[in-house]
């Protein structure tokens, strides 16, 4: 069973997009790393972090350009996607280290914080742009 993961947080750095091999074909790949708060009221009618953490999430495909394009350090994204553990051996203690990332399906963004947005025309059938 998959480990499914939903949250919200802020990226500590513009996304960082680069090319891989994929069963011989180049595939795009935008790495993030997100801080996931814990938002709690703190009785004063605002709200305080407590227990949140980073998580380091990879986007794949058309999204992940997209991603690297339009997201600046500190935007507010909702991710959502599979928990992956890796595990390797430490060369130099020879110590099993471990890290969870998030194989992200989408990163959006959070509107709360927007102050405009421009949409690109919806491509039709062999490129041609529809202006409806």
């Amino acid at each position: 069973m998959a480990n499914e993961f939903r949250g919200r947080g802020n990226l500590g750095a513009a996304p960082a997009l680069r090319q891989v091999e994929v069963g011989g074909e180049s595939r795009s790949v935008a790495s993030l790393r997100i801080y996931f708060d814990r938002q709690v009221p703190d009785g004063d009618g605002g709200f305080e972090d407590r227990g949140g953490f980073w998580l380091d999430v990879n986007l794949w495909g058309p999204k992940a350009v997209a991603a690297a394009k339009i997201l600046p350090k500190g935007a507010r994204v909702a991710a959502a996607g599979t928990l992956v553990h890796h595990t390797w051996t430490d060369k130099e203690s020879g110590e099993e280290r471990g890290r969870l990332e998030l194989q992200a399906d989408s990163v959006d963004l959070d509107l709360g914080r927007l102050e405009s947005i421009e949409l690109r025309r919806k491509e039709t059938r062999e490129g041609e742009r529809d202006d409806g």
